[in-house]
């Protein structure tokens, strides 16, 4: 596409703390080096019906401690199709704009890698989701923030489960993923995490319960993933009121909770340098790779690996947390 003048920024898929922290990074970042940015609304629902907004420095002041993101994000069907993303390509050349820069998960770095192999079109993506499921870099835009908010809540219903006497199941986000649950677990001193990673290896259940967590407890607390994989927290909840009856049992799904509210410090500065890097990236003349971090040291994955490679669950956590919750 020749030399890179004008960059567009979007942000795809479920909305992650930090968004904006990134969108501001980006934003400035691309001015800095002389080049012109584009901002665009509803991701790719916006390159298709054309909300496109010339952005310059005072376009993202203050936005940097907003939760969610000023560029809006949607699901986009037609994105999908080969005619929907000529569409999208003819609006992006209409408006000028030489390479894109995509916050999201797995789903929208795989939108990208599509668009830019169709079109010959410079693609960076950002890491921007609360599950942390994206291979290739240490964290995700959203994961600090969002495992803050479970924690805040744990902290609240253990003050209930302990007055009570009872088991709670608390649903936490993650899809196909157990980071949020078995990190979460951890530091909210849980006594099991039920995730998605090692459901088919064992009964996690039957597990808990031959272990004899609560012999020295008046009340438990479990953190679920939610997946079709584990069922979720009100598949527990069944379960050990039909296998186990003498137990009381009441169950909390977090739910949307998780994804919002302002960014912590963290996710602030992961959002910071992966923008910034992601305009270094783009003035390297690099293309088709997620901006990562590894051992807090820049990296660039390819969209191919980040998208089709299983992120892994570090096996000694669980471990810690077995030790740990006797």
């Amino acid at each position: 596409m020749g030399t890179i003048k004008c960059i567009g920024i979007l942000t795809s898929g479920g909305d992650a703390p930090g968004m904006n922290a990134a969108i501001r990074a980006v934003t400035r970042s691309a001015i800095y080096n002389g080049l012109q940015v584009k901002g665009i609304y509803r991701g790719y629902k916006g390159l298709l019906t054309g909300e496109i907004k010339e952005f310059k420095s005072q376009n993202v002041s203050n936005i940097i401690q907003l939760g969610g993101t000023i560029l809006k994000t949607a699901r986009c069907k037609e994105f999908t199709t080969p005619e929907g993303r000529q569409i999208a390509y003819d609006n992006m050349k209409k408006e000028g704009i030489d390479a894109l820069v995509i916050i999201g998960g797995d789903g929208s770095l795989t939108g990208a890698r599509i668009f830019a192999q169709e079109f010959d079109v410079p693609c960076i993506g950002l890491p921007g989701t609360i599950d942390n499921d994206l291979f290739g870099t240490d964290t995700t835009i959203g994961y600090d923030t969002a495992l803050n908010t479970i924690l805040d809540a744990v902290d609240k219903i253990r003050d209930t489960a302990t007055s009570h006497e009872r088991l709670f199941f608390v649903e936490v986000m993650g899809r196909d993923a157990g980071f949020l649950a078995l990190n979460g677990a951890i530091a909210a001193g849980a006594e099991a995490a039920i995730i998605p990673e090692i459901s088919t290896e064992v009964d996690q259940l039957e597990e808990l319960i031959k272990n004899g967590f609560r012999k020295s407890k008046n009340s438990s607390i479990v953190l679920v993933a939610e997946s079709p994989i584990t069922g979720g927290a009100m598949h527990y909840a069944e379960r050990v009121k039909n296998e186990y009856p003498g137990y009381d049992v009441r169950v909390t799904i977090l739910g949307h909770l998780q994804r919002g509210g302002s960014p912590t410090a963290h996710d602030r500065i992961l959002a910071s340098r992966l923008g910034a890097a992601a305009i270094d990236a783009i003035m390297e003349g690099q293309r088709n790779v997620m901006i990562g971090i590894d051992h807090d040291e820049i990296v660039y994955v390819p969209f191919t690996k980040a998208i089709k490679n299983d992120k892994p669950i570090k096996k000694e956590l669980i471990n810690v947390l077995r030790e740990l919750s006797i």
